[in-house]
């Protein structure tokens, strides 16, 4: 009896000591993250949201606390038209991304049974990633112009009679580019949860005489909602905080938030550019907080 009550103690110091140094072990394993969140996320925002106070005059800036950069920004033609601008080509490119990219997922996650030839295909769509942003973007120029690949495919085909001026250097211009740019981040969330889909739900809804439209919209499209979800959000805070593609093709005729902020840096308006970082941060969090309602990712994935 004595022996066994002096291991059932043990056992029990055993447990609590174990318990005891669970909260510190769990502590050691956050703090890196947690300090990284907290000096390159965290500070930087509050420090942008403190700046958009200060004093801004044409030449300096003054650490003097004041609504004036944030009455200007509201009150100006040129930031309110440069925020619905981003808003709408937002919104078209979300919309055409997810056009373009579900039909390239559904083959590649859930035709294509190979998972080999899966990969390749997914590798294939990630290959113009190999080369430099900048050269993805002004590659579309010579396809674009007026003389460009379009626009001589089309004549001599007999489609159009006169090249088409508003491919390039225009708002569909920076939709045509951000598309393509973009789209692979759709396709690869999407393409992940599709090929997650057993098929044998599909043999059995086929077996109860479901066409194909029927099984798309009633089990294919809510089991990857997940994968629209996460690729929107993607392709969402890519595009918000755009102002490369805007700049290189529509010969800075489209103004997004983006152009704003790069602006107001080089001419070291401070202010101003902190408020429209600020700005752009909120309609970000906005977006992705709306996505994240639509689909509980810790749930699905």
């Amino acid at each position: 009896m004595t022996m066994a009550a002096t291991s059932h103690d043990t056992a029990a110091e055993t447990a609590e000591t174990s318990t005891r140094k669970q909260p510190d072990r769990t502590f050691w394993l956050l703090a890196p993250g947690v300090i990284w969140m907290l000096l390159f996320l965290v500070a930087p925002i509050l420090m942008m949201v403190y700046v958009s106070f200060w004093t801004q005059t044409t030449f300096k800036i003054e650490p003097t606390l004041t609504l004036k950069s944030w009455v200007t920004f509201f009150s100006s033609d040129t930031y309110l038209g440069a925020l619905w601008t981003t808003i709408r080509i937002w919104l078209v490119v979300l919309a055409s991304t997810l056009l373009v990219g579900y039909p390239a997922a559904l083959f590649v996650g859930l035709f294509v049974r190979n998972k080999t030839l899966s990969t390749v295909l997914l590798v294939l769509c990630v290959i113009p990633f190999w080369t430099s942003f900048l050269i993805r973007v002004l590659a579309w120029r010579p396809m674009l112009g007026k003389e460009g690949a379009i626009n001589m495919i089309l004549m001599s085909l007999g489609v159009i009679d006169q090249p088409i001026e508003v491919l390039l250097f225009s708002e569909l211009s920076v939709i045509i580019g951000m598309t393509q740019i973009y789209c692979v981040f759709m396709v690869g969330p999407i393409a992940f949860m599709l090929g997650r889909i057993d098929p044998a739900v599909i043999e059995a809804a086929q077996d109860l005489g479901a066409g194909f439209w029927r099984i798309l919209r009633t089990i294919i499209l809510p089991l990857s909602m997940p994968g629209v979800v996460v690729g929107a959000i993607f392709v969402s805070v890519m595009v918000l905080g755009e102002f490369a593609t805007s700049a290189a093709l529509s010969g800075r005729k489209v103004n997004l938030l983006g152009n704003i902020i790069v602006t107001q840096v080089g001419s070291l308006k401070w202010a101003f550019a902190a408020v429209a970082g600020v700005v752009l941060t909120i309609l970000m969090g906005a977006v992705v907080a709306a996505l994240l309602r639509v689909v509980d990712l810790r749930k699905e994935l």
